[in-house]
């Protein structure tokens, strides 16, 4: 224990929180920039084999270091034959550290077939990022299986746009729809909750202009109403969710009453309701009954969809752990997240449905967070898509759908989901 690597295991808490643990401070502040290290003197590393080679020095003890190990065993079964993997302990064989020029804990290095260094990263490195590495270094390896890819819908939506709501894509509620009228033509939304994620979606949106475009469905006449002068009767179902009828006339509201327990409200205090629970990444309205569970620190918030939970990390610049629910069967899905990238997925079969469609420009773009999922594993994946023939997009991993939104640009995310501004 009195080799200076192991006098520094008591830097091991603290290294966690940064994601890699120093063993030394020789270099200048700009040699070190995000995470990655270029080195003075490049390595090389011994081959037995025409293979590029990743190679990670690291600790048995050091917590950045546990969490790159299984991902360091999953990248050795998956490329046996096409890329060699390798862990080195530090602390057992302290010779490595110079040996390689390791200043912190863990460091990947990757290597050509040759075995010429062509990059090293310090700190923890995601699955999908050490992949979108080797990419970059113009090293293919092939392999992984290939996901969902739907391009083209399997059958048309045939629905009338007019009993679709145009934000969830449901069905409309024949007794709850909701109108919003525009300059040339109408929105038609499947109930007021709907309306509200609308109008959270809205930059700057004037309450009284807004206000003057809605109306929405007297639950006693089959009438459209104007919203602001509606009486609401507000219950919640079996779930947790709100229930949201709309009467024209207060005496009505008062007999629905009698057979639906709930209160009557005004649309201010409705609007209130519906807005105090946003989504930590694009700020829109949420039910936290359909919302992702985000905790960052202390703290606790959700997240709109499973793509906008992974966002928040983004915005906040802060690791978070999220609670997911398969979009099939329900069943929990948790992602933890360490210096921006995935830590650790359970089950680790889960995989993410990226739903697209094809802007005016004919490139393809997000089809928004209603159109988007997390799932156990690409068979429950595949019966939710079979239940939506007319859903296009691709499967990719979870880790991908951090790493999209971590390149987002602080304007990117400042616009993310808004109205006419989400790019």
């Amino acid at each position: 224990m009195k080799t200076p690597i192991k006098i520094l295991m008591i830097l091991v808490v603290a290294g966690a929180a940064a994601g890699a643990v120093v063993l030394k401070n020789s270099r200048t502040a700009g040699e070190v920039k995000s995470g990655e290290i270029a080195p003075t003197q490049p390595t090389t590393a011994p081959t037995n084999s025409h293979l590029p080679k990743l190679l990670d020095l690291g600790a048995g003890k050091c917590v950045p270091c546990k969490l790159m190990a299984p991902i360091l065993e999953e990248l050795k079964k998956e490329y046996a034959g096409r890329m060699n993997v390798e862990f080195i302990d530090v602390w057992e064989n302290t010779e490595s550290a110079k040996k390689y020029g390791v200043e912190a804990i863990p460091t990947q290095i990757f290597y050509d077939a040759t075995g010429k260094e062509l990059f090293r990263h310090v700190g923890f490195f995601g699955r999908e990022d050490i992949l979108g590495k080797w990419k970059e270094l113009g090293v293919t390896l092939g392999g992984g299986a290939p996901g969902i890819v739907r391009e083209t819908p399997v059958a048309a939506d045939s629905r009338p746009r007019d009993q679709v709501c145009s934000l969830c894509d449901e069905n409309l509620n024949p007794r709850a729809t909701t109108i919003v009228k525009g300059q040339t033509d109408q929105r038609f939304l499947c109930s007021p909750h709907c309306y509200f994620i609308y109008f959270s979606s809205i930059v700057g949106a004037d309450v009284k202009t807004e206000d003057a475009k809605v109306s929405v469905m007297d639950w006693a006449s089959g009438k459209m109403t104007p919203a602001a002068s509606a009486h609401f009767l507000y219950g919640m179902d079996s779930k947790g969710r709100a229930t949201i009828k709309a009467f024209a006339d207060q005496a009505a509201a008062k007999q629905e009453q009698q057979s639906s327990p709930g209160n009557l409200i005004s649309w201010e205090v409705l609007r209130a309701k519906e807005l105090a629970t946003r989504c930590a990444f694009c700020d829109r309205a949420v039910y936290p009954e359909d919302a992702c569970s985000v905790k960052f620190g202390a703290t606790h918030g959700y997240g709109c969809c499973t793509h906008c939970s992974m966002g928040v990390v983004a915005r906040l610049k802060r690791d978070i752990e999220v609670e997911a629910r398969d979009g099939f069967s329900g069943e929990i899905i948790r992602v933890k997240t360490l210096n921006g990238m995935v830590a650790s997925l359970q089950p680790p079969t889960a995989v993410a449905w990226f739903g697209q469609k094809k802007d005016g420009e004919g490139k393809w773009v997000s089809a928004g967070c209603f159109k988007q999922g997390f799932f156990v594993s690409p068979v429950n994946l595949q019966k939710w898509l079979d239940a939506r023939p007319a859903m296009i997009g691709r499967q990719i991993t979870i880790a991908q759908a951090l790493s999209d939104k971590m390149k987002l640009t602080p304007e990117q995310i400042s616009k993310a989901c808004k109205l006419g501004e989400c790019k």
